[in-house]
């Protein structure tokens, strides 16, 4: 895959990024607060997955782009170090949430995770932008 194309999948996953971060904001504007959660743990999956595009990474299982993620851009400080708390929070969540019979969704954990979505996606966005005008694209 050359850069045209990793910055192509790139733009179109942060796009899927952007999808989430507002349907979970709409879900929770609507009261449906797992639907919420579910979807910006997905902002902050898609994410990583657009960053990680770029490095022509992917993985089938979720485990395994987040370990990629930490690994090559939390370990070595392109991301700053409180993403790694901000991605296992949202992941334990949204498994606790889709996963656990009678789990019960607090509205302070929703709306922390929008937000801790919300700054992912600045931050991945930014992240991308500088990567498509350093390699002229």
């Amino acid at each position: 895959m050359d850069k045209n194309i990793s910055l192509e999948l790139s733009k179109y996953r942060l796009s899927q990024a952007n999808d989430c971060l507002c349907a979970a904001k709409n879900n929770f504007e609507a009261g449906f607060l797992k639907d919420a959660l579910n979807r910006s743990y997905y902002c902050i999956f898609h994410c990583m997955r657009a960053i990680l595009a770029l490095d022509r990474f992917d993985s089938k299982k979720h485990s395994g782009i987040i370990a990629e993620f930490r690994r090559s851009y939390i370990k070595t400080g392109k991301f700053a170090p409180h993403f790694s708390g901000t991605i296992g929070n949202s992941f334990e969540l949204r498994n606790s949430s889709d996963y656990e019979d009678f789990y019960v969704v607090a509205k302070e954990d929703v709306v922390q995770q929008i937000s801790n979505a919300k700054e992912f996606m600045a931050v991945a966005t930014a992240y991308v932008e500088k990567f498509a005008e350093d390699t002229g694209e």
